[in-house]
This record gives C-alpha cells, structure tokens and sequence, in this order.
C-alpha cells in the first residue's frame, strides 16, 4: 500500500481531537444531571436514555471523518509492473577551433587532441545522436544525426587555419548549438547536452545570457576547459600541418595563450547556469573530455537506461464511500426510538 499524498493522514489526528470532545460532552451531560436533581427521579421522567445512542452517533462521525482523510491521501496498491523506455539523449559537441588550440601543452596539439577524444566520445554513447559546431570568430554546424562516423569526420577534415574569421565566439557558437537541438522535432522529448570544448574566453557576445536562456529550456551544458593561465606560444602551421614557425604580434613578440581568472569563471559560470553542468578543467597533458565521456557513460547505464517501475492504481473511492455510508447511517440514527402511539 501506498499514498500519493501521506501528509493528509494527519487529519485522523483530527478525527481522534472530535472523539474527544464528544467523550468529554458526555461527561459534562452526566454532570448537568446530578446537578439538576436525583439522577433516578429525572431518568424517570425522560422517555428514553439517549447516552447509548449517541454514543454510536459519535462513534460513526469519528470513523466517517477519519476515512475522508484516508480518501484525501489518495490510498494506492500496486497493480503491475511496467518497463519505462531508455531516455535518448542528443549531444552537440561544440568544438573550438581558434589558432590557439595549435598550442603544444597537450601533446601532440590542444585540437589534435580534442579531435581523436571527441571521436572517441562519439564511439562509446552508442544509442545517441550527435550534432556539432565549430566555431572561432564565426560557428558552422553539422544537425543532428544518428551517424557518429560523420559527426567525427566533420571535426576531423577541419583545422584553425579553414576557419574563415579568427576569434572566440562562445555565445554565438552556444546559439548555433541551441537552434540545432530546437530544430530537431525528436529533440524536445529527449536528454539535451550540450559540450563545449574551449580554451579561450568570449569577449564579444554574452555568453552567460545565452546559457542562460538554454539552461531555462531544460539543456545541460558541460564545459571543457583547455589550458590554464600559464602562458603557452603559438605555433604558425603550414598548409601541410607542420610546423613554419611561431605566431607573433606586430612588434615581433612571441604571441601566447592563457585564460584569465575572468575567462575562467567566464566558463564556470556557463556550466553552472544550466541544470547539472559541470566545469571539467584539463590537466597537464590532456584536454579532459574523457571525463565527461565516463560521466555520460553512467548516466545512460544508470539514470538514463531502460528500468521497470510499479504501476499503482487509486483506490481512494473504498474509503470515500465507506465515509459517505457511516455519516448517512449516523443522519438516521436519531437519539431516541420512535414513539408509538
């Protein structure tokens, strides 16, 4: 047995505080009687002895008011089993490819490396859809799909140099990821994730506006937070990957790339704005989406996986009724027998 709403079984404390005051204005009856005079000469001029009567009377509006508070908690037993389908899930990976992902920090390179982990992502989630941004200056996507191999081979025919203008665009690239989750009919029913991969900090949009905006719609954004504040140089690659030199600015200075301790919080803030985000730092020599992909291994093993539940069924009518019939019997149960004549 059990009760949809337990705290209205509280009320029988309710009905027990009316057995109560019954009992006690019995006794004040008793009481008025001696009072009045010698309780056999007034018994005696009395047609009948109510006590018993009413006594039942009480009886019957106590048990009558302790089942309407029965009935108001919604008694339920359980009636069968049923299996509840697994929850899909849809992941857009949203990948930064800024020429500061070229930095050597994590080996071979932040987006070699991003790359192969993101792949591999896509490889271990079987049974979820994939979409992907990528993103500098300018986000370009990839919709929704259930082809992992060609959400992987979308990441891995780009490079920083393909993209057409520089730059660290998070809001615009978090919207981009968002229109393609909002234009996927399946989406709305299903878990939405949303993994950003950066190493930089927006400072041209609002970021934390939009994670905002899509943490309201139920959207979990996980953030994936490549290099520190200890400064990294840039390398300048050749058309054919390698190494031609290093970035410098127009002074002739070695040009590196840190996050600031705003860029960082900047990050931290995205993910904890929406439901559940988590903001994985990486640590030397690794970009830390393995982390994320352990986590979202679990919750579709656990959380997210098919699962048999109980199907209660409302029985709340048996004491519902039982109430109505003891508070009718208690109407036409009169103090004292009809008189006959």
């Amino acid at each position: 047995m059990n009760f949809a709403a337990p705290w209205f079984l509280l009320g029988t404390a309710f009905a027990a505080l009316i057995g109560l005051l019954l009992i006690l204005g019995g006794f004040g009856v008793a009481r008025a009687i001696k009072r009045f005079g010698d309780e056999d000469r007034v018994k005696a001029l009395t047609t009948a002895d109510p006590a018993k009567r009413r006594a039942w009377k009480g009886v019957l509006l106590v048990l009558a008011t302790a089942l309407a508070f029965v009935a108001a908690a919604r008694p339920q037993y359980g009636k069968g089993t049923r299996l509840v389908p697994a929850t899909n899930v849809d992941v857009v990976v949203v990948l930064d490819y800024s020429k500061s992902m070229y930095a050597r920090d994590v080996e071979p390179s932040r987006i070699f490396r991003a790359k192969i982990e993101v792949a591999r992502l896509i490889k271990d989630l079987e049974g979820a859809r994939f979409g992907a941004v990528a993103f500098a200056g300018e986000p370009m996507g990839f919709p929704l799909t259930a082809d992992g191999a060609a959400i992987a081979q979308f990441f891995r025919q780009l490079d920083p140099n393909d993209m057409p203008i520089g730059g660290t665009a998070i809001a615009r690239a978090l919207d981009q990821a968002n229109d393609l989750l909002k234009r996927d009919p399946k989406s709305a029913e299903h878990k939405r994730i949303i993994l950003l991969v950066t190493d930089g900090e927006d400072l041209e949009g609002y970021p934390l506006s939009v994670a905002q905006a899509i943490g309201a719609q139920g959207t979990t954004i996980h953030v994936v937070q490549i290099g520190g504040r200890t400064p990294e140089p840039i390398p300048e690659i050749g058309p054919d990957g390698r190494i031609v030199g290093w970035r410098t600015d127009r002074q002739g200075k070695p040009l590196t790339t840190e996050l600031s301790l705003s860029g960082e919080q900047q990050l931290a803030s995205i993910a904890q704005a929406t439901p559940g985000g988590q903001i994985i730092r990486a640590e030397k020599g690794t970009t830390g989406i393995e982390t994320i992909a352990a986590e979202l291994r679990r919750q579709m093993k656990s959380e997210l996986s098919e699962r048999v539940e109980t199907v209660y069924a409302d029985v709340y009518f048996y004491p519902l009724g039982l109430a109505i019939l003891l508070l009718i019997a208690e109407v036409f149960l009169k103090d004292a027998p009809r008189r006959r004549f």
